[in-house]
């Protein structure tokens, strides 16, 4: 099968509005939590978030434009417009029917679907939607839309698979290139969750931290006090290229992407198997696609949401696949990002590549009394960046409905 190579990124975050600005917050130990200012959260338990901020979409994009797309879709549009600038591509001068989108978002344009239906609900009755409220709406509209700025013409579709979305989609679209079905596939996700029906939603399923007294270190995966998530919001956008057609036109080559292992937990609506089964499971199967040993591993950039099951359960899981003796560096983003939900997987997906490149391993923030059972069993690369060797590193995402996704990078060689 072909070799599949990360030509560029683009990203917008709570902690960055690009690439290199998310990666400097992500080494400096950066917290993306505040105060909401999306809406009146006063009533709500939990009243703060990880927020994109000074973001004004029309410095991207014309407003005939923006008001045509929800926020999840402008935040695609603007994250893969920075990746194709960074990988330095001329679509006219490429075979547009063999380069497709694969793009993710676990809710799509849920901020729409809340005003439109609010709309309605405090009218008289008569039906006044947006002749853009189903497109805007629509979780699939985005890639749709990618492909419309673009030109693009080879596969196209979106994966929606909870939190784990964004690995699902890149997974999908390692195969499609490797397989020869595509020379080029434009992917990650996108989220825009933070309204009403968002935090009201995860605080009735009591999945958020409610610590608003201490919002910017709420988010700590791994500490025993950790009460919940803390929800974010953005995108992360990746090219991904055959590496002949890659060298072909001289592109950039950032890393390489080598094994994706998809499994399910097969166990509850909304919370992970004790023992991290299925999260064993991917793991397992992404080293087995790449042809690799637990040993190669010398980072996983962990789920770790903050949640006390999710996270104890994928520390039992990297146990039972790396060992207690392991050396290598594990650490949690989201204690910086928050939960970017199906965006998630994108912007760690970043944050390994970078963390190859440059040999870098982002730190866990706020995680202060680590869970005894693991306090001295892995580097969990706490409050500090480290430096060392990185060749293999690995993302973990997981979802509601126990989604399982995990994909491995590998620093580039020719």
């Amino acid at each position: 099968m072909k070799r599949v190579v990360i030509t560029g990124l683009g990203a917008l975050t709570p902690i960055g509005n690009n690439v290199p600005d998310l990666w400097q917050s992500m080494i400096n130990g950066v917290s993306g939590a505040a105060p909401i200012t999306r809406f009146d959260a006063s009533k709500f338990k939990t009243r703060f978030a990880c927020e994109v901020k000074n973001f004004d979409p029309l410095h991207h994009i014309e407003k005939a434009e923006a008001r045509r797309y929800d926020v999840y879709t402008q935040y695609a549009l603007i994250t893969v417009a920075e990746a194709v600038k960074n990988a330095g591509i001329s679509f006219e001068q490429l075979n547009r029917d063999r380069i497709g989108v694969i793009w993710g978002s676990g809710n799509g344009g849920i901020q729409t679907f809340q005003q439109q239906v609010m709309e309605f609900a405090h009218g008289d009755g008569t039906p006044r939607f947006n002749p853009f409220f189903i497109p805007k709406m629509i979780v699939d509209i985005a890639s749709g839309v990618i492909s419309i700025k673009y030109g693009l013409r080879g596969i196209n579709f979106t994966t929606v698979s909870a939190c784990a979305t964004s690995n699902t989609a890149l997974i999908d679209a390692f195969n499609y290139i490797r397989w020869g079905k595509a020379d080029m596939i434009i992917s990650g996700g996108s989220e825009a969750a933070i309204n009403e029906c968002g935090i009201g939603g995860f605080n009735a399923a009591k999945a958020l931290s409610t610590n608003n007294e201490q919002a910017a270190t709420a988010s700590r995966p791994f500490d025993v006090s950790r009460d919940g998530f803390v929800m974010g919001e953005g995108a992360g956008a990746l090219i991904l290229e055959e590496l002949e057609h890659a060298k072909k036109r001289g592109a950039p080559i950032i890393a390489e992407i080598v094994g994706g292992g998809m499994a399910a937990d097969a166990y509850h609506l909304t919370g992970t198997h004790p023992e991290g089964e299925g999260a064993r499971l991917g793991m397992l199967a992404a080293l087995d696609d790449a042809g690799l040993t637990p040993k190669d591993i010398d980072y996983l950039n962990a789920h770790a949401t903050s949640t006390h099951q999710g996270d104890l359960s994928e520390l039992k899981a990297a146990e039972r696949v790396f060992g207690r003796e392991s050396a290598i560096n594990i650490s949690a983003t989201k204690s910086m990002t928050g939960h970017l939900l199906g965006a998630a997987g994108a912007v760690e997906a970043i944050a390994c590549i970078k963390a190859v490149a440059t040999n870098i391993v982002p730190p866990t923030i706020n995680a202060v009394d680590i869970e005894p059972e693991y306090k001295d069993v892995f580097n969990l690369t706490l409050h500090h960046a480290q430096h060392r060797e990185i060749r293999y590193a690995m993302s973990n995402t997981f979802g509601f409905g126990g989604h399982i996704a995990t994909a491995v990078f590998r620093k580039y060689e020719d």
